[in-house]
């Protein structure tokens, strides 16, 4: 079932509840049945009153979670063209209900995101009441690459990263290490790999029954205390100026055009990032330029009530299906986008990914 579920007694009776996603081949990739397992794990635990604290980890020294596991999904997609397909309104629907769970958690909840923490691992992360990186950690959103767009709440903490950085990192896929998570507010603490056993033991020496919150607070920070030397230095932060100066444009063509003229720019980071564009879907840049500014304006349920509809079009429309094969079925590098031309996209079809292809009230009305 590649997640494992322990408890480990602490002080007067309470316990510490540990979810750890165990599927280290696929770099912890959620499955279907992953998220199932974890969303009915963390309502168990949210109301057993025992349950002091949860932590939430991953196996394996590459990964917390390197994503959602879309092959399955996206070869539904291929057997039916122009539609959405039944795994898809599953899929989606469960694990923009675990991440808004997890944004909404009673109980402290600790997300121990070292390494590769992509797509769907960032949607666990960010819900998390306490976010910790490692020195080695590398944040990103790379649906770009295979002409999705950043969902599992991306909406949400894109649009509140300072200046144009949500837009950059949406558009290019550019990863964000350990000082930038902490400089971004998408981490609030780094510790060392081989701190996990020891937060383990201290929050099982806390007295939960007394100002839990201040003790929670003085661990942490004691803890990172020893981890702070060994952070990595900023990347974006001091980018930020220049960043915004790019993408100050009136759409998302002409930031197209200003990102990508970058290629053999003398910042290897900002080249990188322009090639990283070029070769991806431009309906996806639609879709972030539009997601970002529509998301300023909303709640976190209806961020995912927003997401969910743009990710079941995404199912019916071809880019998804052909960047995916391109990149992790085929694995040829080289997707064929149905829409290749960023100024040539109508309005028509990028709104068409936000109307609602279901019948009667919202499958995520309830959030």
């Amino acid at each position: 079932m590649n997640v494992q579920f322990e408890t480990c007694a602490a002080q007067h009776g309470q316990s510490i509840g540990i979810a750890t996603l165990d599927a280290e081949k696929s770099l912890n990739a959620l499955s279907m049945p992953m998220i199932e397992a974890l969303s009915a794990q963390l309502d168990k635990w949210a109301d057993d009153p025992t349950i002091a604290c949860v932590i939430l980890r991953g196996n394996g020294p590459k990964a917390f979670c390197a994503g959602g596991d879309v092959v399955q999904l996206v070869q539904q997609c291929r057997e039916h063209p122009g539609e959405v397909p039944p795994l898809a309104r599953r899929f989606f629907e469960d694990e923009y209900r675990l991440d808004y769970r997890i944004h909404t958690y009673p109980k402290p909840l600790i997300c121990w995101a070292h390494g590769h923490v992509l797509g769907g691992g960032m949607g666990l992360m960010q819900g998390a009441g306490i976010r910790i990186v490692t020195p080695g950690s590398r944040l990103g959103m790379p649906e770009v690459n295979i002409g999705l767009y950043p969902d599992v709440g991306g909406s949400w903490f894109l649009a509140r990263l300072p200046g144009k950085l949500g837009l950059f990192l949406g558009l290019t896929a550019s990863t964000i290490n350990a000082r930038d998570a902490l400089d971004l507010n998408l981490a609030d603490r780094v510790l060392l790999d081989t701190q996990q056993d020891d937060l383990i033991a201290g929050l099982s020496q806390l007295n939960w029954h007394d100002n839990p919150q201040a003790q929670l607070h003085s661990l942490l920070k004691a803890l990172e205390d020893e981890a702070r030397p060994s952070l990595p230095e900023a990347q974006w932060l001091p980018r930020r100026e220049r960043i915004d100066a790019l993408l100050d444009q009136s759409d998302v063509a002409h930031c197209w055009q200003a990102l990508t003229a970058l290629q053999n720019d003398e910042d290897a980071l900002i080249a990188r990032a322009a090639k990283t564009l070029a070769a991806g879907s431009p309906l996806t840049a639609h879709l972030v330029w539009e997601q970002i500014k529509r998301a300023r304006h909303l709640s976190l349920a209806e961020v995912f009530r927003m997401e969910y509809a743009m990710s079941l079009n995404c199912c019916r429309h071809p880019e998804f299906p052909e960047g995916v094969r391109a990149r992790l079925i085929d694995k040829d590098q080289k997707p064929h986008w149905h829409w290749p031309d960023v100024s040539n996209i109508a309005s028509g079809v990028i709104d068409a990914h936000f109307q609602p292809v279901w019948d009667g009230p919202h499958p995520l009305a309830d959030l």
